[in-house]
Order: C-alpha cells, then sequence, then structure tokens
C-alpha cells in the first residue's frame, strides 16, 4: 500500500518553566516534534499509512527517537543519516510557537545541513502517492529550499499528491532572502495548500483587504479567507 510521505525537521522541544524551578531541579521536559513529525503521528493514529523522511546523525540518541516513532507504527526506512546534530528549540511551558520567546538552536542541524543532489528522491518516493512538507523546511537556509524543489519536481513528474503548510516562523528566514522569493516557487507545484489569510500574505505574496479586515467580525475574516483562498488557486493554478 502506497503511503503519505512527510519530509521535515525532526526536532527536540525543550520546555523550562517560566520561573526557573528548572535549574534548581536539574529537570526539564524534552518533547520529540516538528511541524511535519507531527502530522506523520497524527495520520499513524488514524491508520493512514504514513513514512517520515528527516536527516538526523547516526548516534544513541537519533536511534532511541526514531525507534519511537516506529513504535507509533510511523515507517521510518527513509530516513537520512547524515550530519552531527538534532535541531532543538526552547519554548517556556504555557507558550506557543509565535510567542516572542522561542528560541531556536537548528542552525547546523543535520536537515539544515542538506544539500541538493544528495538524494536520491526518485528511489526515495518510490512507494509514495502524497508528500507533505511545510514552509518551516525552505526557511531554514537556501540549500535546505533546493533540496525541496528538487523533492517537489520529483514528486510532481510522478503523479505524487502535494500538500504545503504555510507555516511561517518569522525568526527563520535569516539567510537573505524573503519568504515572497522562494515560496510561491515551491507552491506552483502543490495540489494542497494550506494556511491563514496572514501566512499567504507573508509567504506568498497575496496582500488581505484592509478595509474588509478593519472591519474585525467573523463573516469580514470569513469572507477574507474565501477571496484569499481564490486568489491563490488563481495563481497557482496552471
Amino acid at each position: 500500500m502506497k503511503k503519505v510521505f512527510c519530509f521535515g525537521e525532526i526536532l527536540l522541544r525543550m520546555s523550562p518553566d517560566i520561573k526557573g524551578e528548572w535549574i534548581k531541579n536539574s529537570s526539564m521536559s524534552v518533547y520529540i516534534g516538528g511541524a511535519e513529525l507531527n502530522v506523520a503521528n497524527a495520520l499513524a493514529k488514524w491508520n493512514v499509512p504514513v513514512q517520515y523522511c528527516t536527516a538526523t546523525p547516526n548516534n544513541y540518541l537519533s536511534k532511541a527517537i526514531i525507534e519511537s516513532l516506529q513504535q507509533n507504527n510511523i515507517d521510518i526506512s527513509k530516513i537520512i543519516f547524515s550530519g552531527d546534530r538534532i535541531g532543538a528549540y526552547y519554548l517556556a511551558q504555557g507558550t506557543d510557537l509565535k510567542n516572542a520567546g522561542v528560541i531556536y538552536d537548528r542552525a547546523h542541524s543535520s536537515f539544515s545541513a542538506l544539500h541538493p543532489g544528495t538524494i536520491d528522491w526518485n528511489r526515495i518516493l518510490e512507494d509514495a502517492d502524497w508528500f507533505h512538507f511545510s514552509a518551516i523546511s525552505p526557511a531554514l537556509n537556501e540549500n535546505v529550499a533546493a533540496v525541496c524543489k528538487e523533492a517537489l519536481e520529483t514528486a510532481s513528474k510522478k503523479g505524487i499528491i502535494i500538500s504545503v503548510d504555510l507555516n511561517f516562523r518569522a525568526k527563520l528566514w535569516q539567510y537573505g532572502k524573503y519568504p515572497v522569493d522562494v515560496m510561491p516557487e515551491l507552491a506552483q507545484y502543490c495540489n494542497i495548500i494550506m494556511g491563514n489569510i496572514w501566512s499567504a500574505e507573508s509567504l506568498l505574496g497575496i496582500k488581505p483587504n484592509s478595509d474588509l479586515l478593519q472591519q474585525k467580525t467573523k463573516d469580514a475574516y470569513l469572507q477574507q479567507a474565501n477571496e484569499t483562498a481564490k486568489a491563490i488557486k488563481k495563481k497557482f493554478t496552471s
């Protein structure tokens, strides 16, 4: 049976308490995550066959993490062993990823060190019929953005359904390219584009109607969501 293929960086989420008790107790909650892995976990719980692909170092920490993914019924056969470290981020308990206090520690991770030509996408996508990624990956650096484009080109040629989650993380776009310089080129390959009206503006350059948003009503936001969806369809339907 063919599977949904999720591609993105595996991350360690460090969750210190805000009051600093973790220092006194020498203890901090750690979770395994990443936007695309969260999707894979959800699909596995719904008994949808799913593969997860990331890059991670070949060490005991990675092996323990991968074993936990396998126990969750995620196909881990396409995971790439390379590089020296797993990416991480710090998010205080009780806050979310849009909070200004999120601290990223992802530079020089195995995933961020990927570059074009290192993955045989034709082989690795041989038993997939759906490819899912998010805008977080191309936010890391120019090489990872190029790797994403390689994957999308191959998936498109194979007739694989492609979906993207327009996750916008302003703190990650730090390599000299604006999101609107990168994401539209990738979005053109996608059959399904998910995101809100603000991420569509930040990542795809589709500006909302400012007069409509000034109303700040549920109906106005719904109308804007409909208009944004139509604009996305028009812009990326060949």
